[in-house]
């Protein structure tokens, strides 16, 4: 495999928007266009695609919003393709796409998370371009806590640079209404946060490897396909550090899409697993950490609960091909990633 990472952005650089799954217009607009200021406001000009209807559950018909995509990706004059934010089934889109010609171009950012991880993760592994699972663009405008980077930060990085995150000490539990709400530039950090481990392993946690993952109910369903082959990101020699976060499904559902996960080789290479804040419901008799420990337990490698990198902010970008080291000092934990 031949990992690439994009070429950093410059003032006056294009960034395409688009709504592979779910669309943002109507009371949404409001809120999309504070979102589209804020990435002109750091200097760089925004083209808005035509698939963005908010009106359903996807954008436009899957062969328009497969198109439009492809277009950014191929057009050497667009650095970065941010949608406004995820939905639920941008897998129709998979069969579509011209993985061979996106391979062959020069490479660009992709960013987002939830549904958008069901096209970063086959755009790292089968294309070999490191992708971004961050804060999408509805969620640009916010303020990043003192710890962490955002999207906007990490575009402009120089290949081989490494850049550190800490945890924030808080996050936000409550979801918000951008329709009533646009202008919303501060998170409302209301709720204590700490990663912690669900392994038995004991000692300190000291790992690394390449980053890859998502969103567990939207990545399952790729589970053994070509789309979600993490042997050839192994194949670098690095191990892997596998993420996975839950958005909405309960526990037991959880238990077993991550069981399949496993069982399709996912975790084949994993030195260590993340698994996102979440707040998705518990089972009556198999809570959210029990789901975990129950499928990924006999791995036998460190799992990380409680990182920020779900569906609640603020989030911790985390760049799909990095390099990672992931460690807990006097500090507290960290995470590093290198652009390599």
């Amino acid at each position: 495999m031949e990992l690439r990472f994009p070429a950093p952005l410059r003032p006056g650089d294009t960034v395409g928007v688009t709504s592979p799954s779910s669309g943002a217009s109507g009371a949404l607009q409001p809120r999309l266009d504070v979102a589209v200021r804020t990435v002109r406001e750091h200097g760089y000009d925004v083209v808005v695609g035509e698939c963005m209807d908010g009106s359903g559950h996807v954008s436009a018909p899957a062969v328009q919003r497969a198109h439009e995509l492809q277009t950014m990706l191929l057009d050497p004059g667009i650095r970065a393709v941010v949608p406004p934010w995820g939905g639920e089934t941008a897998i129709d889109l998979v069969p579509l796409l011209d993985w061979a010609a996106i391979a062959d171009a020069e490479p660009t950012w992709v960013v987002g998370y939830s549904d958008i991880s069901t096209l970063l993760t086959p755009l790292t592994l089968l294309s070999g371009v490191a992708t971004i699972h961050g804060t999408n663009l509805m969620d640009t405008p916010y303020r990043i806590p003192a710890g962490l980077l955002g999207w906007l930060d990490i575009v402009r990085l120089e290949p081989g640079t490494t850049f550190t995150q800490r945890p924030p000490t808080h996050h936000r539990r409550t979801a918000v209404d951008y329709a009533q709400h646009p202008d919303d530039r501060e998170y409302v950090l209301d709720t204590p946060t700490a990663w912690r481990r669900l392994d038995d392993l004991g000692g300190a946690v000291d790992v690394g490897g390449r980053l890859v993952g998502g969103c567990v109910e939207t990545l399952v369903n790729l589970a053994g396909t070509r789309w979600a082959d993490t042997s050839a990101l192994a194949s670098l020699g690095d191990g892997l550090i596998v993420y996975l976060e839950a958005a909405e499904d309960d526990a037991f559902a959880i238990c077993r899409n991550l069981h399949g996960l496993r069982l399709a080789g996912f975790l084949e290479d994993a030195a260590a697993v993340l698994i996102g804040r979440t707040y998705a419901p518990d089972a009556p008799t198999l809570t959210q950490d029990d789901a975990v420990r129950d499928a990924l337990g006999g791995l036998g490698v460190p799992i990380v609960a409680g990182v920020d990198c779900g569906h609640w902010a603020p989030h911790l970008p985390l760049v799909n091909g990095a390099l990672a080291h992931v460690g807990h000092d006097g500090d507290g934990w960290s995470i590093s990633q290198t652009l390599r």
